[in-house]
Formats: structure tokens, C-alpha cells, sequence
């Protein structure tokens, strides 16, 4: 039997073949009902970005493949941040696309031209991308749950999310849940430096990704609160919270970095003779502007009649989101009334420590084996093997002292950890920001049809019928481990109320699957 990992990596990579053959089959057999994306004006910018294709065909094919906000993303790419509204899209996408154009891709440049290979890189980056993001949600989701079976239930999930066409387009969704998910567990499992490193990465990709500063801020108050309490050092929690608000300034610092950027470009050697209103702001935020102007983003402004049906559409996530917050609510509940919170948190912090211990010893090893030269590999591998041995005794042995200073806690550890809490908190603010402040509006899209009058019928109806909040749904909380846990939960509860509700699950993630494949992919709205 192969490990659980390797089972992930595969069914990720076979989810990422499955969407891209229901796109192309669905390019092939219908016709996309936007043809805009085939388009290339050239740049702003006097010089030419790159040589034509002299495939016309396949390049506009390929550059066509760039839909919906993927045009944003390839255009930068290209081109620059050329307008206001562009500088929306943030730039680590568009940055990987350009690199991996002009190096492992940079022969097919001749042949299909610059744009294409643009949206070709991005294609591959992110499905890529996804598989890797799949693996580091299989290994967080098993240092938290601390069950195989339940992390392995909740990966699959998630290799078949109903965001899966964004994850294998040209969005940032991949690269996003790849740095997220893999800062996250190099959180937890100690490697405090690679972690800030990947969740600063994963605010460049999206603007939602400042947000995981949070979770070092809670690791924060653990160690704080341990220092004070337990080993009587409050130096120690100064030195601990300092620490965590130098790695938070470190995680927003590429978001703002971008957003100066932004000024300088427009404020300050604009174009324009009369400077923009944020401009004139005590704060100029460039990003909040756009979402407000451009999206019309803004608390309670999606709350309308006409956009009922909508919220209907949106409800299934929203519904599974909330049950997720009021399960781990009531799990964590339940666990600190049979375990007081100071144990919770020694606890936490001594499994993160023997993590850390594991990882660092695991790097020595590797370490030597590589050092181990061919004349005396015999011997250096029975060095290796006597180094890993006691490693992994030290470890087990620090594992077993931790659990039996604390049997009350191991015997409700299928209950759930303390270190749920800051997931629930952060699905919890980012399901009221969805609900409350996030904006999808189709209606100027209607306005634009200009077609038969059996289209003119059909199309709406479609959108009605088919189109829900997907921006709440389908891509802002699909990178949220919760979601996943709590519905693997409801998969594998045997209660008959549990297997109609999984059965619904399962409804819900292939539909979406197959109308984002459908939609999307033919420029109908499905973002």
C-alpha cells in the first residue's frame, strides 16, 4: 500500500488532468461566448515587449486560454502595470510567469510568440503548483488533526475543490494555497524562518494572504503566555512577541511594497495632470480604492433584492463554511472543559518542539549521508543508520515524556488541539468579509449581450440558474483547511443525517467541477 502522501501527490495530479481535459473538451465542443481574450493590443510602452508569432492560429488559441481576471494577469506580465485597476492584481503570478517564460519556455518563443507562452507558463506553474499545494495540506492537515485517515479524507477534498478551475488556470489561487499551506506546516512544525518566508510570498499572490501574520501572532501568545506563566521569564515573552511583530511586519511587507509602488508609478510620475482621489488620502491605499471604485467592494453593498438568488447560489459553502466554525467551536469548547488551557498550550508547545526536533535531525542525516564518500560508504552509512536510530529515539522518547506528563489530554486528542483555534478564527473572519463585504455584480455582463434572441433567452437563465457568488465560494475560502476537515468529518460519520449530507457534499463539489469546466473556460461567468 503506497503512502498516504504519495496517494495525494497522485490524486492531485490526476484531478489537474481531469479539469484541463473538461476544459479543452468543452472548448472544443462549444463555442466560447466571449472572444476577447484572442485579442493582443499591443503595449503601451513605444517599444515592442516581444517578436509575433508566425503560428497565428495556435498563438491566438493559446493566448486564448486566458479568461476572466487571467487576461489581468498575463497583460502585466507583458506589458507592465500599464492602468490604475491592474495594479488589483497582485505581482508574484505575474513575476513567475515571466520567469518561467524566459527560461525553461523561452525556446518556444519563436514559434508561438511572447503572449502565448505567457498563458502557456502560467498554465503549468499553476498546476504545478497545486499538486505541491495539495502535498503541504495533506502534512499540515495530519500535524493538526493528528489522524491519517481524517488529513487523507480532507486532502482529497480538496484535490477535487470546487474551485478546481481556478487552481488550473490562469489565477493566483495555486500559488496562493502553495505558500499558505506550506508556511502554515513549516509554522507548526517549528522552521520558524522558511514559514515567514513562504507566507510573505503568499500575501504577493493575494491580498487575503497578509492575513496569516495572524498565526504568528497566536504562536506568539503561546510562548508568551508559557514564558510568563510557566517558567516565570517574562523577558522571554517580551523576546517572544517582539519576535512576532518583526516576522508580522515581514509577511505584510510585500502587500504595502506593492502599494508604494503604486504611488510612485501613479501619483507621483503619473501621466495624469490631475492626481487620482487616493492619492489625496492621509492613507493612500491603492488596493482598497480599486476594490471599491472598479469592483464596487464594500460592507453591505451586495445586499439587494435583486441579488437574493445569488445568495441562494452561495449558500452551500457559506452553510459548510459556518458548520465548520460552530463544530470546531464547540470542539474546542468541549476540550478546554475537560483540560485546562495552560495544559493545552504546554502541550502544543511541546509537540511543536519535538516537530522542530524531528525536522533538524532529518536535515543532519540527509546531511550525512551526502557527506559519506564511496571509499568508506559502508561505514558512513552504519554511522547514518546508528545516528538515525537514536534520533529517533530521542524524539519518540521526548514524544512520550510530553504525553504522559499530560494523560488527560491524549485521552480526548481525537477531540481536537488548541492549535484548531487560530483556523477557526481566521475561516471565521474571512466567511463574514465573504458574506458581508465582498461584491460580485453580473449585471453590467448583461448589458453586453448582443446576440440572437435564442441566446438572449437561454444565456440569463444560465447565469441564474448556474452562476453564484463563485468569488465567496470557489475561490476565497477554497484554500481554508477547515472547510475540508469538517466536511472529511461529515464523510466519515456513519449517522444516516451524516450520509445524506455527504452525499450533497459530493453533489456539490462534481457539479461545481464540471460547470466551472463548462463555464469558465468559454468566457461565461463563472468568477
Amino acid at each position: 500500500m503506497e503512502p498516504p502522501l504519495a496517494g495525494v501527490v497522485r490524486l492531485a495530479a490526476a484531478s489537474r488532468v481531469l479539469v484541463l481535459s473538461l476544459s479543452l473538451l468543452a472548448r472544443l465542443l462549444f463555442r466560447p461566448y466571449d472572444t476577447s481574450a484572442s485579442l493582443n493590443p499591443p503595449c503601451l510602452s513605444s517599444s515592442p515587449s516581444a517578436p509575433s508569432s508566425p503560428l497565428t492560429n495556435l498563438s491566438a488559441a493559446v493566448s486564448s486560454l486566458a479568461v476572466w481576471d487571467g487576461v489581468h494577469f498575463a497583460r502585466p506580465a507583458e506589458c507592465g502595470y500599464e492602468y490604475e485597476q491592474s495594479f488589483a492584481f497582485l505581482p508574484l503570478l505575474p513575476a513567475s510567469i515571466v520567469l518561467l517564460a524566459r527560461s525553461l519556455f523561452a525556446p518556444l518563443v519563436p514559434v508561438l510568440g511572447y503572449r502565448a507562452v505567457l498563458v502557456l507558463s502560467g498554465y503549468v506553474l499553476n498546476n504545478v503548483a497545486f499538486v505541491a499545494a495539495a502535498a503541504y495540506f495533506y502534512r499540515l492537515s495530519l500535524l493538526i488533526l493528528k489522524d491519517r485517515k481524517a488529513a487523507y479524507r480532507a486532502s482529497v477534498l480538496f484535490c477535487f475543490n470546487p474551485a478546481s478551475v481556478f487552481y488550473s488556470s490562469l489565477y493566483s489561487e495555486s500559488l496562493y494555497a502553495l505558500f499558505s499551506l506550506g508556511g502554515l506546516f513549516y509554522l507548526f512544525s517549528g522552521a520558524n524562518t522558511v514559514a515567514v518566508i513562504m507566507l510573505a510570498l503568499s500575501g504577493s499572490a493575494r491580498s487575503n494572504g497578509a492575513l496569516n501574520a495572524g498565526y504568528f501572532c497566536f504562536q506568539a501568545l503561546l510562548q508568551a503566555y508559557d514564558a510568563a506563566v510557566r517558567k516565570n521569564r517574562p523577558l522571554l515573552a517580551v523576546q517572544a512577541l517582539v519576535a512576532a511583530a518583526l516576522r508580522t511586519v515581514f509577511i505584510f511587507l510585500p502587500f504595502f511594497a506593492f502599494q508604494a509602488y503604486g504611488y510612485w508609478n501613479i501619483c507621483v510620475h503619473g501621466s495624469s495632470e490631475e492626481l487620482r482621489p487616493w492619492c489625496k488620502a492621509k492613507v493612500p491605499l491603492l488596493y482598497g480604492f480599486i476594490q471599491s471604485h472598479y469592483w464596487g467592494v464594500g460592507f453591505l453593498r451586495y445586499f439587494q433584492v435583486k441579488q437574493l438568488p445569488n445568495f441562494l447560489l452561495a449558500s452551500p459553502v457559506l452553510s459548510l463554511a459556518v458548520y465548520s466554525i460552530i463544530h470546531y467551536t464547540k470542539m474546542l469548547h468541549q476540550l478546554f472543559r475537560t483540560t485546562s488551557i495552560h495544559m493545552q498550550i504546554i502541550t502544543a508547545l511541546e509537540e511543536r518542539s519535538v516537530e522542530s526536533c524531528k525536522g533538524s535531525n532529518d536535515m543532519t542525516v540527509s546531511r550525512s549521508e551526502l557527506s559519506t564518500g564511496s571509499t568508506n560508504k559502508t561505514h558512513g552509512n552504519s554511522m547514518v543508520k546508528q545516528r538515525k536510530s537514536v534520533v529517533t529515539e530521542k524524539a519518540s522518547a521526548m514524544f512520550h515524556d510530553t504525553m504522559s506528563a499530560n494523560q488527560n489530554i491524549k485521552e480526548i486528542q481525537d477531540e481536537g488541539s488548541i492549535l484548531l483555534l487560530p483556523f477557526v478564527l481566521h475561516l471565521a473572519f474571512m466567511t463574514f468579509t465573504a458574506f458581508f463585504v465582498m461584491h460580485v455584480q453580473v449585471s453590467t455582463w448583461f448589458s453586453s449581450l448582443k446576440r440572437d434572441c435564442l441566446e438572449v433567452l437561454l444565456i440569463p437563465l444560465l447565469i441564474q440558474l448556474c452562476v453564484p457568488l463563485v468569488k465567496v465560494s470557489t475561490r476565497f475560502l477554497s484554500s481554508s483547511p477547515p472547510i475540508y476537515w469538517a466536511a472529511g468529518h461529515i464523510l466519515a460519520s456513519p449517522n444516516c443525517s451524516s450520509r445524506r449530507w455527504s452525499y450533497l457534499i459530493c453533489v456539490y463539489f462534481i457539479a461545481y467541477i464540471l460547470l466551472g469546466s463548462l463555464l469558465f473556460s468559454n468566457f461565461y461567468p463563472f468568477t
